[in-house]
């Protein structure tokens, strides 16, 4: 007689063969991600995340709004709500793009989880497998993450310093066109750039949308910087001057609290409409607790107050770290200088590989972003430093900790260059 052998359920469902979508094998992880964990190491100064400061984040007033919400519209914050978002949030944060510009309706308004589902579901709305995304060379991690996942063909432009290269753009949406691939969108962070620092300047953003315009290409504008300057006024958003033509995408995750997980997109009506679509078969809907302390929050408190004193901040540990690059760095290396926003961009000289030298780096007790992971390809003697989270301190002690890095990567190279010769 043979015995039974009951199979268990786990091994039932896990008995056919997984077949993963294709799009899955082209998601990866992210370069910033896996250094997050770097923040935690008491040996190590981390300059690689690009999170606020936690003296930024205002806790207090957040426990003091959600506690009222809770007990002011507990039963209809803890439901189900509207997919495109609450109204009065919507309303609000038209006021809010009107500092950079932007005239807006509640009803060109999503509230999304983040800035960075905004992007997915503009990506997820208007590109097919094989379809050309243009982006900035380099730019965001996470924007390549989002592109490669949904099968788009990613074609970078060229920057200088003062941003994108307005005769590269049109000569890439003209080869595009050409070979019948034309540009689904542009994909731009105009304004305290993600990974650079740098603002596309107010002469060139006119040029670039009419670029844009002339070559039918729509302009994704993804700011969530922009409020972050550290100058008298901020840079008037692309959407400002071409609201038919852009869809802005906007976060509270910078200038409020990244673990609230609210931010928007703000497009055409006619665009509006698919994204609240898509919005509905993501997610039903965006937390409504979590978008009722936010409104609240703007207006029981100093809004531009709580942003003045975060800016304040920042620029004193922008102005540590370029202090401390510029009393440090060994001749050869180059940065940017930001006037806002979290970031300096690095260039090291000669053949040294940014990657490679991540080893040393993590030994010696900082961490960085290498290049590559900002560029389809390239950008090994490049990386990126945020000097947004750790303390004046820390940022002077990390910067002094690269320094010696790049110094002794660079005499390893050359005695690496000179046993070459000799043989």
């Amino acid at each position: 007689m043979i015995a039974f052998q009951p199979t268990s359920p786990l091994e039932t469902v896990l008995s056919p063969p997984l077949r993963f979508a294709d799009r899955t094998y082209r998601m990866v992880p992210s370069e910033t991600r896996a250094l997050f964990s770097m923040a935690a190491r008491e040996d190590v100064v981390s300059l690689a995340g690009g999170m606020p400061s936690p003296e930024a984040l205002p806790a207090e007033a957040l426990r003091a709004v959600l506690q009222e919400v809770l007990a002011t519209e507990g039963p209809s914050v803890l439901q189900y709500g509207s997919a495109q978002g609450d109204p009065v949030l919507r309303e609000q944060i038209c006021e809010v793009m009107a500092a950079e510009g932007v005239t807006a309706s509640p009803d060109e308004v999503l509230v999304t989880v983040g800035s960075q589902q905004a992007l997915d579901l503009v990506t997820r709305v208007f590109v097919n497998p094989g379809d050309s995304v243009v982006t900035e060379g380099p730019t965001y991690v996470t924007a390549l993450s989002t592109f490669a996942a949904h099968q788009a063909r990613i074609v970078e432009v060229a920057m200088d310093r003062d941003g994108v290269i307005p005769q590269a753009l049109a000569d890439t949406f003209a080869l595009l066109a050409g070979e019948g691939r034309p540009a689904k969108f542009y994909y731009t962070v105009p304004t305290f750039q993600n990974p650079t620092g740098r603002v596309l300047g107010a002469d060139r953003r006119k040029e670039v949308l009419d670029i844009c315009r002339r070559a039918g290409v729509l302009v994704v504008e993804d700011n969530p910087y922009g409020l972050l300057h550290f100058g008298e006024q901020p840079h008037r958003a692309l959407c400002a001057d071409a609201p038919e033509g852009v869809v802005y995408l906007g976060s509270f995750s910078k200038t409020l609290a990244p673990g609230l997980r609210v931010g928007w997109v703000r497009a055409p009506r006619t665009v509006t409409g698919k994204l609240v679509l898509a919005a509905e078969s993501a997610m039903l809907s965006a937390s409504g607790l979590t978008q009722r302390a936010v409104s609240r929050f703007l207006s029981t408190t100093s809004w531009q107050g709580h942003l003045g004193v975060a800016r304040s901040l920042y620029r004193d540990r922008r102005d540590a770290m370029l202090a401390e690059l510029a009393a440090t760095m060994p001749d050869g290396v180059s940065w940017t200088v930001p006037d806002g926003g979290f970031f300096v961009w690095l260039t090291l000289p000669g053949e040294l590989d940014t990657r490679a030298m991540m080893a040393r780096a993590i030994g010696g007790g900082v961490a960085y972003v290498p290049g590559t992971g900002f560029h389809t390809r390239g950008g090994e003697r490049n990386l990126r430093l945020s000097y947004s989270y750790p303390s004046v301190s820390q940022v002077r002690e990390g910067v002094r900790r690269l320094s010696d890095v790049i110094r002794a990567e660079a005499g390893d190279g050359a005695v690496r260059l000179r046993e070459a010769v000799a043989r």
